[in-house]
């Protein structure tokens, strides 16, 4: 624990932090740990809602991953049971209660997926029904009683809702509270979560201050934003890169990053040191590195994350084989074709835009005109790979990336 003084770790903690509530009294408990050699616990909890992450996701695990390096103890708490609940954070209406079966079978899939980032051999997994579960009717009633309804109006999701007359469920109120709960067990040193998440951390501080236990500092993290540099990641505005989506595709979809957004991306994605990301971005500012390599890197350490070293490398040769030397443009529109169909290529690139007709269609696959990866198709029948990802070109200015699921 005293290998790295307070200040430093403090320095790269706030590295990924948006806020940090209070900073003085998270500088004072990793000092109290160097002295004591006890190492603080950090929670951060995920309801398994929706079974698949993408980066903007591992913004907040990427923090726990640098707490985690300097030795302190990461608890990843699965809200098995605020889950069937559901956050009202930042929602318009009432989310739509989950099946403890689907609950358990996303929370198999987050496991998976967090561990390419926390080392799982010293990473705490708990899930809060261990507790909630235990809760009887008196001690919900307790618990309700350390807030009120007022206080819960404040937010600014439930103060809309009410303005606008829609609906707000009594559970939905219990949630914030729930969670401070789960603090309250957990004797958490530290709490993280996005920025939509603040008002339940700071509840969390209050109830550990109702149990007469020393509250946790509030950590926010932001919401990063997606592949078009505006708006925050989100599959529903396809802008993100999954987590679990195919080396060759992860690699490319980072290398239509903007320039301008990069640097935000090493930061908070990154494991390399901020003075190593300082170096690499010196030498970008001084042009003795181009940006277009600076993004290469940052594509190849995150797949290699993801999958490994083997798949980041041919990632990297796969974009350079296809888009370099065969001069496609590196922003491409994707197309998605089910894994293990047959496809019939007059009609794709009819489909496409690529033809007007399925006649022109095999016409152009007869002249070699059509090709894969900068191959000409030989057949106008192909069965569709498992995974994985191609570019499909007509002629030498209509490319289109093909991915397969």
């Amino acid at each position: 624990m005293g290998k790295v003084s307070a200040e430093d770790q403090l320095r790269e903690i706030k590295r990924g932090a948006e806020e940090i509530i209070l900073e003085k009294d998270l500088l004072t408990k990793l000092q109290r740990s160097i002295a004591t050699n006890k190492p603080l616990i950090i929670k951060a909890g995920f309801d398994p809602t929706a079974p698949d992450l993408h980066l903007g996701h591992t913004v907040v695990l990427q923090v726990m991953s640098t707490f985690q390096k300097f030795g302190h103890q990461i608890v990843f708490l699965i809200g098995d049971f605020t889950g069937l609940v559901g956050d009202p954070s930042g929602k318009s209406k009432t989310r739509p209660q989950l099946t403890r079966e689907q609950v358990a079978e996303n929370a198999e899939t987050y496991k998976r997926q967090v561990f390419k980032i926390l080392d799982p051999k010293i990473t705490q997994v708990r899930f809060n029904s261990e507790w909630l579960d235990k809760l009887d009717a008196y001690g919900f009633v307790k618990l309700a009683a350390h807030a009120n309804v007022a206080r819960m109006l404040e937010r600014d999701d439930f103060k809309k809702r009410f303005k606008d007359n829609v609906s707000i469920s009594v559970h939905e109120f219990l949630y914030p509270l729930l969670q401070a709960y789960d603090s309250v067990v957990l004797k958490a040193d530290v709490e993280m979560g996005g920025r939509d998440q603040l008002f339940n951390l700071l509840l969390g501080r209050e109830l550990m201050k109702d149990h007469a236990q020393e509250p946790q500092v509030c950590i926010t993290v932001p919401l990063l934003e997606g592949l078009d540099g505006v708006q925050k990641m989100s599959k529903s505005t396809g802008n993100y890169v999954g987590i679990d989506e195919a080396p060759e595709q992860m690699f490319g979809k980072l290398m239509s990053l903007p320039d301008s957004m990069l640097k935000r991306y090493y930061q908070l994605l990154s494991s390399k040191s901020m003075a190593e990301v300082d170096d690499t971005f010196t030498l970008v500012e001084t042009g003795k590195l181009h940006p277009k390599e600076a993004k290469a890197r940052f594509g190849m350490e995150m797949v290699a994350r993801f999958h490994d070293n083997e798949a980041a490398a041919k990632a990297r040769e796969h974009f350079e084989r296809v888009f370099s030397q065969k001069q496609a443009p590196e922003e491409l529109a994707d197309h998605t074709l089910k894994a293990g169909e047959k496809v019939w290529l007059p009609k794709l690139v009819v489909d496409l835009g690529f033809a007007a007709s399925t006649s022109e269609g095999k016409r152009l696959v007869s002249q070699g005109a059509v090709k894969l990866d900068g191959t000409p198709v030989t057949t106008e029948n192909f069965d569709v790979p498992s995974s994985g990802t191609a570019v499909l070109s007509c002629g030498k200015r209509k490319f289109i990336r093909l991915n397969y699921k």
